[in-house]
């Protein structure tokens, strides 16, 4: 099990790390502020890993088939689509910080409504709770990500991101541990495996499970909004500003083919990464591949993530000795053939395979979102708008779900190997910046 989330550690770990970016041209200093969005990235990876525990828990609670098991990560990630506009609209008008701490007390609303879908147990329940803590995060990020890309120079945007990004992945090592042992190894169906059919009794016992969990998570979340309030967040400077209706009429989006393609590379890698991590237990605990417990699953997810938290944080250094766009396309690279792997092998090894593949995916999201941001100035946040609103490829897991049941679950992996080409051809091409640099 881990131990209590330490908030004030993961600050002081982010102000060390982000030492190079603490202060703007005109000596503001941003270290403070940095980190504590790293706590914000860390808690907000924390809560949506805990979905990978999850998922498998319910399908075994409301005997879900593998399409009607994603649609509940889908559910997730629509929200994404969903609240993003709305997100960028409340930004505008209460500012910032405020909306930070909206974005918390929404997570905090949405999991005390877990409670009630496990006490029921209600399938329905379970995901409105489940998007109401997606919409939430949506906010967090649309406010978080660009703030962090524009608030040091211009040239290490893809390493600062990808930096805070690393406490995001943090957040995703450690909350395998919490779901697998508050959820799965304190249930019958965590303990059991894969076919061991429950009673009622056993099904009702193991819903109610969820509940502890995600008090503690709406507990957390509610410090965390009390923090941000009583804070001092620095403002983002005027040239990220919207431009008004008079300077647009000389700006396009669309003349910047980065941020054109970048959108689609958000979604592609969105059901990438969410595709391997939902699947991740199902298919470990497959005879022919590890032949283990969904708990003892649970403990190599951690892996998985963890391979994601290196990655960023050896992507942070690597970016400002190297370019960004050429590290990117070597992390694709190595994402694609262990993806093949995972899809053709089988035993332990097809079980690595997947779970290398958190290392080659560490980078993108942050490496893309600030590559897709790259000299739009004025129109930086618009453009967040959009990259935000991508997220919700992550919907898109279903179609994984189908093919899984038509086709078998390996056979469904090679939907993720396409999608690294795709990201590949992004890094080497797509991301080359054009149109009026306005940075």
């Amino acid at each position: 099990m881990a131990g209590p989330i330490d908030l004030r550690g993961s600050a002081k770990m982010a102000e060390s790390t982000t030492e190079s970016a603490q202060t703007s041209a005109g000596g503001t200093r941003y270290g403070p502020a940095l980190a504590l969005l790293a706590s914000l990235f860390f808690m907000w990876g924390f809560i949506t890993v805990i979905n990978n525990t999850l998922l498998p828990h319910l399908r075994s609670v409301f005997d879900l088939n593998y399409t009607q098991t994603t649609l509940i990560e889908s559910v997730w990630f629509i929200a994404y689509f969903v609240a993003s506009i709305p997100s960028a609209m409340l930004i505008r008008r209460i500012g910032y910080k405020p909306s930070l701490v909206v974005g918390l007390c929404v997570m905090a609303a949405g999991s005390l409504g877990m409670v009630p879908a496990a006490q029921i147990p209600s399938y329905g329940v379970t995901l409105v709770a489940l998007f109401v803590i997606a919409c939430g995060i949506t906010l967090l990020q649309v406010a978080a990500n660009p703030y962090v890309a524009v608030v040091g120079p211009p040239e290490s945007a893809e390493s600062r991101l990808t930096l805070v990004q690393a406490f995001n992945s943090m957040g995703t090592f450690f909350a395998p541990y919490f779901g697998g042992y508050l959820i799965l190894s304190r249930t019958t169906g965590g303990t059991s495996l894969e076919g061991t059919q429950l009673t009622a009794a056993e099904k009702l016992a193991d819903a109610q499970a969820t509940q502890l969990p995600y008090m503690l998570v709406a507990g957390v979340l509610l410090v965390i909004a009390l923090i941000i309030w009583r804070s001092n967040l620095p403002a983002l400077g005027a040239a990220t500003k919207r431009a008004g209706v008079e300077a647009r009429k000389g700006m396009s989006l669309w003349a910047h083919k980065n941020l054109v393609y970048a959108v689609p590379a958000i979604f592609i890698y969105l059901i990438a990464e969410i595709g391997v991590a939902n699947l991740f237990i199902n298919f470990v605990i497959q005879p022919d591949i590890a032949g283990i417990t969904p708990a003892q699953a649970a403990n190599y997810l951690v892996l998985l993530w963890g391979g994601m938290m290196v990655g960023r944080f050896a992507g942070s250094y690597l970016m400002r000795r190297f370019d960004a766009r050429r590290v990117l396309a070597c992390f694709a690279l190595f994402a694609l053939l262990v993806m093949i792997g995972a899809a053709t092998l089988h035993g332990p090894v097809a079980m690595w395979c997947l779970i290398l593949v958190g290392l080659g995916h560490s980078i993108m999201f942050p490496t893309i979102f600030a590559l897709g941001i790259k000299g739009l100035g004025p129109l930086t946040e618009e453009a967040s708008g959009l990259l935000i609103m991508a997220i919700a490829g992550g919907a898109l897991v279903v179609v994984q779900g189908w093919l899984a049941d038509g086709y078998g679950l390996q056979t469904s992996f090679w939907l993720t190997v396409a999608c690294e080409v795709y990201i590949i051809w992004y890094a080497l091409v797509g991301a080359r910046p054009t149109g009026p640099q306005y940075d």
